[in-house]
């Protein structure tokens, strides 16, 4: 059970860091970002933060293997990532980028599973 709840941490915490990224880089994008703007994105990261801390915490204590903690964390970006900046942002990504997504998604996948 701790096993889910240390690889739910680090979903979740990578999340909540993702959508602080984009949104304080969204609001600097426009020339009406002031600086008060990014208090609240400090504070979701921080809470981010912690449960990544947390997850990797628990998910070395009760798996034993810190690759397959890095795997789950990289893997949660590759999944999370794209589709929240394609959701804030409305870009598709270029060829390479997608290129690039595809042999990340890939390596994830062989470091977990092979």
């Amino acid at each position: 059970m701790l096993k889910i709840v240390a690889v739910a941490a680090i979903f979740v915490g990578e999340a909540l860091s993702i959508i602080a990224e984009l949104i304080a880089s969204r609001k600097f994008g426009t020339a009406s970002g002031p600086l008060t703007t990014l208090l609240p994105m400090f504070l979701l990261i921080t809470l981010g933060g912690i449960l990544l801390v947390s997850g990797y915490a628990l998910g070395y204590m009760y798996l034993k293997n810190i690759w397959i903690i890095v795997a789950i964390s990289v893997g949660s970006i590759l999944v999370v990532e794209p589709i929240l900046t394609f959701l804030l942002f409305r870009d598709v990504p270029t060829t390479g980028s997608l290129i690039g997504l595809v042999c990340g998604a890939v390596g994830t996948l062989a470091a977990i599973f092979l």
